[in-house]
This record gives structure tokens, C-alpha cells and sequence, in this order.
């Protein structure tokens, strides 16, 4: 595995992406340069013992500054900005606010996404309507946030859960 650090500390894999950091596109240094064998150890260990948390959905940038990106969506609250802090972060439409500019649920428990408004003063559309209470989503439902819309896809549900793997049913 040939994983380096940008500057801002993401993690990515150079095979794949080459020398650019995929979620800030900042030029890295060699890898050499960054890290030395025993660190680059140590950090691959750091990772395999990381708890994986599965994908249940995702919503994919269909039009706006990040078209094409995917983004995706865990079990639980998933809130959306522009800062580091962020589950699901979208760089470069200075619309969308920095800090919960809307949330995304998966609850595994009803098998269902809903769409919540953020904190923060942006609004959050769904399907070209102001969301100012929890919305249930549905498979293709377009979200637009800032300048930028977004597809939303449903892994988990109805047909596919989980826990229902982890239970072996």
C-alpha cells in the first residue's frame, strides 16, 4: 500500500492518485520525502485499525463546481458543509455554508433517509422545495445546496441492511 499525507492531513494513495491530494487537489512532495518506511508502517497499522463505517448511500454532484464527485453517506446523522469537520465536505461552491448547511439520516431501525435543514443560514432544497423540516428522501431525489445539485442514491433500506449481514439473515 503506497499511502502519503497532503499538508492538510488527508490521507490518500499515490498509485491512485498520483502526487495531487483528491480532496484538496494541493501537489504533495514525493512520497520518500514524507514519509519514511517506519512511519509509513506505523500510519498503515493507524488505519487498519480505524472502525470501518459501511456506506448506505450517497449523493453524487450533478451540477455545480464538484460535477461528478460522489459523497458518501454512513448510518446515523451525516452533516454537510464546507469545513474539515464536516461527515460529507463539498469544497469550492462558497454557498454552501461552512457548518451544517443541511444533514443526511440514515436510520437503520425504519430502513429510511431523510433530509434535515442545517443550523447554519443556508437553505437546503429538495426536488426545488425549501426544506424547513425532516424530509424523507427517495431514490433520485435532487438536493441542491449553494450553487451546486446533488442525485441522491439509496444503498440500505428495504432490500439491503447491515445489520442484517452482521446478523447473518
Amino acid at each position: 500500500m503506497s499511502l502519503i499525507r497532503c499538508e492538510n492531513g488527508h490521507m490518500f494513495s499515490s498509485r491512485r492518485y498520483g502526487s495531487i491530494c483528491p480532496y484538496c487537489n494541493l501537489e504533495t512532495k514525493a512520497r520518500e520525502d514524507i514519509l519514511l518506511k517506519k512511519e509509513q508502517i506505523d500510519l498503515e497499522e493507524e488505519l487498519l485499525k480505524e472502525e470501518i463505517r459501511p456506506v448506505c448511500g450517497w449523493i453524487v454532484c450533478v451540477e455545480g463546481v464538484r460535477q461528478g464527485k460522489d459523497y458518501k453517506i454512513r448510518e446515523g446523522k451525516n452533516f454537510i458543509g464546507r469545513s474539515d469537520h464536516m461527515d460529507i465536505q463539498i469544497l469550492g461552491d462558497n454557498k454552501i455554508s461552512r457548518k451544517n448547511h443541511a444533514v443526511i439520516v440514515y436510520d437503520s431501525k425504519k430502513r429510511n433517509f431523510v433530509l434535515l435543514p442545517g443550523e447554519a443560514s443556508g437553505i437546503a432544497y429538495l426536488n426545488n422545495e425549501a426544506v424547513y423540516v425532516p424530509t424523507p428522501l427517495s431514490p433520485y431525489d435532487i438536493i441542491e445546496l449553494g450553487d451546486s445539485k446533488f442525485l441522491f442514491v439509496g444503498f440500505c433500506g428495504d432490500h439491503f441492511e447491515w445489520n442484517d449481514v452482521l446478523k447473518g439473515k
